[in-house]
Order: C-alpha cells, then structure tokens, then sequence
C-alpha cells in the first residue's frame, strides 16, 4: 500500500472541519435594525425596522462566515405615524419599487471568538455599495425554545444616506446615518 503524503493526509483531515459551519436563521421577533440620524441638527432621531430575515454562517474554530440579510422597508418604525408614511415615500424609501433593504457579506474577519469586521454590500434603493459592519459581540448558547444554538449579535456602521439614493430634507437633516443592529438567530447545529 502506498503512503499518502503528508499534505495530503491533512488537506483529508481539515475538509471534515470546514464543513461543520453551522447555519443560523434570524429570529425576526428578536432581530430589530436600527438607525439614528440628527433632526435639524438638534436631537438624534431613532428608528427600526420591525421585519429581518436572512441567514449567518459561522466557523469561527476556522475563522469562515457569511451573512445575508432582508429588511422589510414597509416594517419602518419611528414612533411617529406621519414621520414613517414621509418615509416610506419615494424621495426617502421608496418602499413601493424598492420593498427591501439588503445586505451580503463578502468576507467575515473575526477578532478572537466574540468580535468581528464584516465587510461586504448594502443595498438599498437599488443602490449597491460596500460596507463594513463592526460586530462587537458575539454570544452563542443554548436555545431553551428551539433546543438548538442561539446567537446574538451586535454591529455597527455609519453610512452615507444620498449615496443610496435616500435623499429627502437635503439641508434639514445630515446625510450621516448611524446603523446599530442588534440581532438573534438561532441554529439546529453548533458552532
């Protein structure tokens, strides 16, 4: 019997490891994207969207993951009635031709077990550009409800609104908008 060399031999033993990444789907009920932008440039102004869904894959033994998420546009909410119907409206949203918001992961760099930089493209409007998400926690555990694993995580970014076509109350309100997201999604198998 001839030998297997080396290389080889571990090439054989890592395919096991790579494709143990567990998949988890977003829990919506638990999953709110948020938003803040200054009004007249006096107080921040909050927001979120009430309807995720999407996926994130993790192999962080394996440094690997991906991330691919869909907001409900139409699930806005500000507190204000007026406020998110102004919203919802073509010089903002759009949410008659554009329903969704998008985001797809390009690359996941994690920092230790529990941060990480995601860098991939944000969707909104139809317009397409990158950005970074800063993931600074990540907390993985039983799900009492599911029997699986839960995840949370918390991201951050900062985007510029007008490059996506968000272009409302130019002069009224910045262009800077705030992203904080802070998300739950539960798996069947284990990280």
């Amino acid at each position: 019997m001839k030998k297997i060399p080396g290389l080889i031999l571990m090439a054989l033993v890592a395919v096991p490891a790579l494709a143990q990444a567990a998949t988890y789907q977003i829990d919506s009920a638990h999953t709110y994207p948020q938003f803040e932008i200054r009004h007249l440039n006096f107080s921040m102004l909050h927001g979120q969207f009430n309807h995720t869904t999407g996926t994130i894959t993790m192999n962080r033994a394996n440094k690997m993951g991906s991330v691919e998420v869909s907001i409900a546009v139409d699930s806005i909410d500000t507190g204000n009635a007026q406020r998110d119907k102004d919203l919802l409206a073509p010089s903002f949203f759009d949410a008659a031709k554009y329903p969704a918001i998008t985001y797809k992961s390009a690359k996941v760099v994690y920092h230790g077990k529990d941060a990480a930089t995601v860098y991939g493209k944000l969707t909104i409007k139809g317009q397409t550009r990158p950005v970074m998400l800063k993931v600074t926690r990540i907390h993985c555990g039983p799900d009492p409800f599911s029997g699986g694993t839960r995840c949370g995580f918390d991201a951050s970014a900062k985007i510029d609104r007008t490059a996506f076509g968000v272009s409302g109350d130019p002069g009224m309100i910045p262009d800077d908008v705030y992203l904080l997201i802070n998300a739950d999604a539960v798996s069947t198998s284990k990280d």
